[in-house]
């Protein structure tokens, strides 16, 4: 019988129906959700920046699927769809977008800096690879204590330009740490595109883990049944001591890089040909071959779900003006 491992490294189809039913719902959540924000944003009601990953729900839930819920992740600038992933109920990170005290994050950190500790995420981060090395301190503490555990790291293609991501990946496996490094390559650097921020074809970033010796699996980021096994596959390879994983996952952001963003530097054919083509919730509903019926009932649950969120917010704790100075340390 094949292993995890090789059935997803070779693509087979081993996830059940009612598994993929339980995605598709994350993902649409997930969209819905971003949608919602991303109006509220433009209607002046949220502070801040907002980045949206409209296209890549397919690995925030096959990859967080995948976890146990001891084990622990740290995301990104655009990190909603983690968070949703890996448990934060929609109503707490709407909260926080909207700076209120029920927030994840209590009304500090908004859209960029999601935590909840409790499910596991040790925050999203503004700064380009800024989770990666304190992935590998969670790791190493799992490995330390003996714990079953393992540690994951959400980032794009630029971070992989970083000293930071370098350094980090090169302990990770001198050390041997339960660490899974999921890159999220969607070809986009803000606005950059790969081929002018790469030193090497973009789809061929894992050979920069290899690099260091170190275990790479790849797969395609907008099938989720791929992203789930490949996931899997990590998971069970860095759980059984036999150091971290570079999971390497092709993806396509469907949006700018924030939004208000112009995209003129995007050429606007290819982008409404991969909206066509590459929308992980049409490719995995076209799979599911949902009807219109049976996406509508869901569509009516997660809308319902998400538009409840936006109340929940609204009616939330504004923080006093005196705590602005909580937990300022330096």
């Amino acid at each position: 019988m094949a292993t995890v491992e090789e059935r997803a490294e070779s693509g087979g189809r081993r996830v059940s129906e009612q598994l993929l039913k339980t995605f598709f719902r994350e993902m649409l959540l997930i969209r819905r959700f971003e949608e919602k924000v991303e109006e509220r944003f433009r209607a002046g009601e949220l502070p801040g920046f907002l980045h949206v990953a409209i296209g890549q729900e397919a690995v925030a839930t096959g990859v967080c699927a995948a976890l146990e819920r001891d084990d622990v992740i740290a995301s990104t600038h655009r990190a909603h769809g983690h968070a949703i992933a890996k448990g934060t109920s929609v109503e707490r990170i709407m909260a926080e977008l909207y700076g209120k005290l029920e927030g994840c994050s209590h009304g500090y950190g908004g859209s960029m800096h999601l935590y909840d500790v409790e499910v596991g995420n040790l925050g999203a981060n503004a700064v380009v690879a800024g989770g990666i090395p304190g992935i590998v301190g969670a790791a190493l503490a799992f490995l330390m204590r003996g714990e079953p555990r393992v540690a994951v790291a959400f980032f794009g293609d630029g971070a992989t330009n970083t000293g930071t991501f370098h350094e980090s990946l090169n302990l990770a496996q001198l050390w041997k740490v339960p660490a899974i490094f999921v890159l999220e390559n969607n070809g986009w650097a803000e606005s950059t595109p790969a081929t002018q921020q790469l030193p090497l074809p973009v789809d061929e970033l894992a050979r920069r883990a290899l690099a260091y010796g170190m275990k790479t699996i790849e797969a395609d980021g907008q099938d989720v049944e791929a992203v789930y096994l490949a996931a899997l596959a990590a998971r069970e390879h860095a759980a059984a001591g036999k150091g971290p994983v570079l999971l390497h996952l092709r993806t396509y952001r469907l949006t700018g890089h924030y939004v208000g963003d112009p995209q003129v530097y995007r050429d606007r054919a290819e982008l409404k040909g991969e909206r066509e083509t590459k929308d992980p919730v049409e490719l995995l509903r076209a799979r599911l071959q949902l009807t219109d019926e049976g996406l509508a009932a869901i569509d009516a649950q997660v809308t319902a779900e998400v538009e409840a969120s936006v109340e929940f917010a609204k009616a939330g704790t504004d923080p006093s003006p005196e705590d602005a100075a909580k937990y300022v340390y330096a």
